[in-house]
């Protein structure tokens, strides 16, 4: 007999009534905010109101550098989530809402997977309760005041080649990727060239990820920089006067919503930052409402340590000032063999019989990554435990090479069967979680807000990365410089890589010497509190594969959606 489709598993739950999740996780009843059946906003009188409840153990959940296949940081996320109530604890997850562009690209959904899934499923992954829509809506907001204001003749002095601001959309579009806008009559505006990106590559994302509240939301908008004079003085959206507006559009999406796991585990679903160019963490007004909620708080950080892990140190906790306990690091088998560099894998082909067979030594060789990726945990002072993800067919002596590669940096480890199990399969990793959670925590950023820009970049590149310094092209020098001038200096870094490798060049596994970091050129997101160096090709609008996920997904006869993975 097959193993059950995520969907069919989601379809089979008996979900709890909304109000017993909250109950269970101390949410006053007059909080919620329903949502259809099984959604519901939090208002954000939550966090004042519960306020005087215990605090929650803060563990942060990342994983080894991705591979194509898959390691499961948020199906571990929510297993491990269920998993504490069969050890007689309680915790809840705080995890992103997806974007449609990926569900309906390659990657599909984001609700975990198996028996460890948010539930309802469909919901989670088709809009939920429009959070991104008021994204969409709030940014393209401050697109057309822009617009208008050259129409009308651009007293703020905006340089027509100097501006930064385009326009978002929630699907994978190539096509939209560089555009001219402004075609056709004097009244159709003033043509200039633009162009879209997906809708969570915003800053409006990122500023609503890392807001605290309504009023420090209304005033990172107005920090927004959408270009700059020809003297080379930003322009902000404050100035537009199109700051107040997109505020209130997002008045409802920076209420976190509530839903929940198969086991009953409450789960806080807010926000989507792109893992590439922004911070790539839920929010923190979700976290700050979770943190009073269970005996743990378990967040989601994307892709691997060296991205949203580094972030979630370095942005996140410093916009928030919650300091985490415990981080789970993610590992399987077959992705540190891929690690190794020994395999060509190919998605939607066979995987290669070698990687499937028993060898440690090769679970060692890739486990390089792993063993970076521990120390960029330790570096800023977080007790790890690694999760090992076992698949069907996986080999004693490959899981027992992850152990001491664990035990090599005096870290935890814990065999977790979540995907097909629930919490019942990873109550080994909660136990091992809680005990991590309960040493003393020597948490700290890794570098000061005084620190310059270029340092700044120094440290993550060399500490985080494992590079051996930085280059700079002669236009990354100059937008260093005429940020440093405007006083954007005093911002946390945010670099955007590939996140296919520790390294800047997706083709290099494991964990490479001997190289440097290319920072090409450099952009600020000053409203959501960031400067962000790129270094590579980044591409923020993606593009529909030949075969994408949209091409299979559909209603049946009797209205239900299927296809959806």
């Amino acid at each position: 007999m097959s193993f059950p489709s995520d969907l069919e598993i989601a379809r089979e739950a008996k979900l709890r009534p909304l109000t017993e999740i909250a109950a269970n996780a101390g949410i006053p009843e007059d909080m919620l905010e329903p949502y259809g059946k099984s959604t519901a906003k939090i208002s954000l009188e939550a966090i004042d109101a519960m306020a005087d409840r215990p605090k929650a153990k803060y563990v942060v959940v990342s994983a080894i550098t991705p591979t194509p296949l898959g390691e499961g940081k948020t199906t571990t996320t929510v297993g491990l989530g269920q998993a504490f109530q069969h050890i007689g604890k309680s915790a809840t997850i705080a995890i992103r809402q997806p974007s449609m562009g990926p569900t309906f690209g390659i990657k599909g959904g984001a609700a975990g997977g198996g028996y460890s899934q948010v539930v309802p499923m469909e919901q989670f992954n088709l809009h939920l309760s429009g959070d991104m829509h008021a994204v969409t809506a709030a940014h393209n907001m401050c697109s057309a005041m822009l617009d208008a204001h050259l129409f009308h003749g651009n007293e703020l002095g905006l340089d027509q080649h100097n501006i930064t601001w385009r326009r978002v959309l929630d699907v994978n579009d190539r096509a939209l990727r560089n555009i001219t806008i402004g075609l056709g009559g004097r009244l159709d505006g003033v043509p200039r060239q633009t162009g879209f990106d997906i809708t969570a590559a915003s800053e409006v994302m990122a500023a609503l990820a890392l807001a605290t509240s309504l009023q420090d939301l209304r005033a990172r908008l107005g920090r927004i920089v959408v270009g700059y004079t020809k003297a080379g003085t930003p322009v902000t959206a404050e100035e537009l006067k199109v700051a107040g507006s997109m505020a209130v559009i997002l008045m409802d999406a920076i209420k976190p919503n509530l839903m929940q796991t198969l086991e009953g585990t409450a789960a806080l679903v807010h926000t989507g930052p792109f893992g590439n160019i922004a911070t790539g963490n839920s929010s923190i007004v979700a976290d700050r409402i979770g943190i009073h909620t269970a005996d743990f708080l378990l967040t989601e950080a994307g892709f691997g340590a060296d991205m949203g892990a580094e972030r979630f140190f370095n942005i996140k906790c410093r916009y928030s000032g919650i300091a985490p306990d415990a981080a789970v690091l993610v590992a399987t088998v077959r992705g540190l063999k891929a690690h190794s560099g020994n395999h060509k894998i190919v998605a939607g082909k066979p995987l290669p019989e070698a990687l499937l067979a028993e060898n440690p030594d090769e679970v060692h060789m890739g486990g390089d990554n792993l063993r970076k990726q521990l120390e960029n945990m330790q570096v800023h002072g977080v007790t790890p435990v690694v999760a090992i993800n076992v698949f069907p067919g996986d080999h004693d002596g490959d899981i027992a090479a992850i152990k001491e590669i664990a035990e090599e940096y005096g870290a935890r480890a814990a065999v977790t069967t979540h995907f097909a199990d629930g919490g019942q399969g990873a109550t080994d990793l909660a136990t091992a979680v809680a005990e991590a959670a309960e040493e003393d925590s020597t948490f700290e950023v890794l570098y000061p807000d005084d620190m310059s820009l270029k340092d700044k970049i120094h440290a993550v590149a060399t500490k985080v990365y494992g590079a051996d310094g930085v280059e700079y092209t002669a236009a990354a020098d100059k937008q260093l410089a005429t940020y440093t001038d405007a006083g954007f200096d005093k911002l946390p870094v945010c670099i955007a890589k590939t996140h296919l490798s520790i390294s800047s060049d997706p083709k290099l596994k494991g964990a490479p010497t001997g190289w440097t970091l290319p920072v090409r050129e450099v952009r600020a997101s000053v409203g959501a509190g960031f400067i962000y160096p790129l270094c590579g090709d980044m591409r923020t609008m993606p593009g529909l594969g030949k075969v994408p996920a949209a091409a299979g997904i559909d209603i049946d006869a009797d209205g239900n959606i299927v296809g959806l993975s």
